[in-house]
């Protein structure tokens, strides 16, 4: 025995960096999170340069975008008028967000392969979510297993505001959101899909508004969207 690892260190480290940056074809991609899923140094070779990337942006000042942008997004998007918003419009509309933010599917596939959500190795759930806000204060990892419809959400960054609860939402589709639960302050909460629901998990959005102590007293979001995610294939 030599000692040495069964793969290419150095080419692993360019390979992931490339993966990373968005840069391998969708064979290529597909390959590597294949890979990704049984051998944790490529996770850990992934989480470094995400965490190098995510470091690129900490100078960059905060600017607000004008006034009218997320109407014209909502416009080109949706076919929406920018004077006339159809119901929960603005929920549809945080979509376009999720795709600018930065990957973290690293985090979640460790979070799955150390225990801390749900079921250990060799019985891990179908679907994963990376739950977080736009500017990253507010980061959760969740984790679904259809099998017995239980969901796991681990809060990795952020608290709620003062005074306020943290509620999870499942958005379906054209559906209104639907709740699932109000999160703990910390540690991981265990949530148990209702049976009516867990068809729509897979391809569906999840969302957290903040809300008054013990949730919002309407069933319909009340607060902020503070963060958010979709819900995909581990």
């Amino acid at each position: 025995m030599t000692g040495q690892p069964p793969y290419d260190e150095d080419a692993d480290r360019v390979l992931a960096g490339e993966y990373a940056l968005g840069l391998l074809t969708p064979e290529e991609a597909a390959r590597f999170e294949a890979r990704m899923v049984g051998q944790p140094h490529l996770r850990a070779l992934y989480a470094e340069w995400a965490e190098d990337f995510v470091r690129l942006t900490d100078d960059i000042p905060d600017a607000a975008p004008p006034a009218a942008l997320k109407a014209r997004i909502d416009a080109d998007l949706f076919g929406a008028s920018p004077s006339r918003r159809r119901p929960f419009a603005g929920w549809r509309g945080i979509l376009w967000l999720v795709g600018g933010a930065v990957a973290a599917t690293m985090v979640l596939l460790l979070a799955v392969d150390d225990g801390v959500l749900g079921p250990q190795p060799g019985n891990v759930p179908g679907y994963i979510a990376d739950i977080r806000a736009e500017d990253g204060s507010l980061v959760l990892a969740a984790s679904y297993d259809a099998a017995s419809g239980l969901l796991y959400v681990e809060r990795l960054t952020g608290v709620a505001p003062a005074g306020r609860s943290l509620e999870l939402w499942l958005i379906a589709g054209e559906n209104a959101p639907v709740s699932l639960g109000i999160l703990p302050e910390d540690g991981t909460a265990r949530l148990n899909v209702a049976a009516d629901l867990r068809a729509l998990m897979n391809g569906g959005l999840l969302a957290i508004t903040d809300e008054p102590p013990g949730g919002s007293p309407t069933g319909a979001p009340t607060g902020t969207v503070l963060a958010s995610g979709p819900v995909t294939s581990a």
